[in-house]
């Protein structure tokens, strides 16, 4: 008996023994099999910057879980031996939410990122760790590709205190051909986070498939309209998985970035040396934030305020 799993936007069709698209979540005797939650593929303490999150407390570092599986089939993941080519479960004892938000309490950080893979997938385990975390006094942050579906996606965010959402195309051939999904749902998503918690937006530019002038001004204007100051990251693309083509020049990347930053108070590049990393104010141009790889300054802000015009940073959507 084939079992439906509704929690993203793939909305498979489960025959007993298998598993869905995103590899992880499997039927069993009609009933759902979750061999997969609470198995954690990697943990780390990382910069914030490195999410990448630019505005939320920045200069601080955040207590890291990735997962297994993803709901998206990227041939060009750079996590692929996690999200795809991942080993069956193993008799590795999987980690209770507890244990990960005791974890992070002893790390000394001020909270917790599910990242690394795609981390709605393993749902139920992570509503619990959110909500564990959240009463601990621990700070949320998801990274993610969006891929949910809106009842979900509408109890989660709650939880949310920053999210980092993979925006990998403005197409929706892109989504149906290259990765098997659509847009829609993501742009939905987007929406939702950027009433509700603190949200940024990370494209990955591969050159000859999502990296056109016309396409990119749409995805910012796009984001425009629900912030012009949610900060977008365009990361430069590496060879990586199922996908040989050359990497995106950074003087391309950089030249897409100043095009878009019409429409936008704060686009930064990625993956390059030299980019466009520092956070300038958008009333005077003064330099609030000053990076230097994952080494970071907050030298022109005072008291939450701009050291140049004195405006208040909160009204840029920075969180320090």
């Amino acid at each position: 008996m084939a079992l439906n799993c509704f929690l993203c936007p793939n909305n498979c069709k489960i025959e007993d023994g298998y598993f869905g698209v995103c590899g992880v979540r499997g039927a069993v005797d009609g009933r759902f099999n979750l061999p997969y939650n609470g198995l954690i593929s990697a943990i780390s303490t990382d910069p914030v910057e490195k999410k990448p999150l630019y505005h939320f407390h920045p200069g601080k570092t955040i207590f890291s879980i990735g997962f297994f599986g993803c709901s998206l089939s990227c041939p060009f993941c750079q996590n692929y031996r996690i999200s795809k080519e991942f080993p069956a479960p193993s008799d590795a004892e999987p980690k209770s939410p507890s244990q990960i938000v005791d974890a992070a309490l002893k790390s000394g950080s001020f909270g917790i990122a599910y990242t690394y893979s795609e981390p709605l997938i393993h749902y139920e385990w992570l509503l619990e760790c959110l909500k564990t975390a959240r009463t601990a006094g621990l700070k949320n942050i998801l990274v993610t590709n969006g891929y949910i579906n809106p009842e979900p996606a509408s109890e989660l965010i709650t939880y949310i205190d920053a999210v980092n959402i993979d925006l990998k195309s403005f197409s929706e051939d892109f989504y149906q051909d290259v990765l098997k999904g659509r847009l829609q749902p993501v742009k939905d998503f987007i929406t939702l986070a950027s009433k509700h918690t603190h949200t940024e937006i990370t494209t990955l530019v591969i050159p000859d498939k999502n990296d056109s002038e016309e396409e990119l001004e749409q995805a910012a204007g796009f984001i425009a309209g629900l912030g012009k100051s949610i900060p977008w990251h365009l990361s430069a693309y590496y060879p990586s998985y199922k996908y040989n083509q050359r990497p995106t020049a950074p003087e391309q990347l950089i030249s897409l970035a100043e095009k878009v930053s019409k429409q936008l108070n704060f686009v930064y590049t990625g993956n390059i040396a030299g980019g466009i990393s520092d956070t300038l104010c958008p009333v005077c141009g003064n330099k609030l934030i000053i990076r230097t790889g994952y080494r970071t300054l907050t030298s022109g802000i005072s008291s939450g305020k701009c050291t140049g015009c004195r405006t208040d940073v909160s009204s840029f959507g920075i969180i320090l």
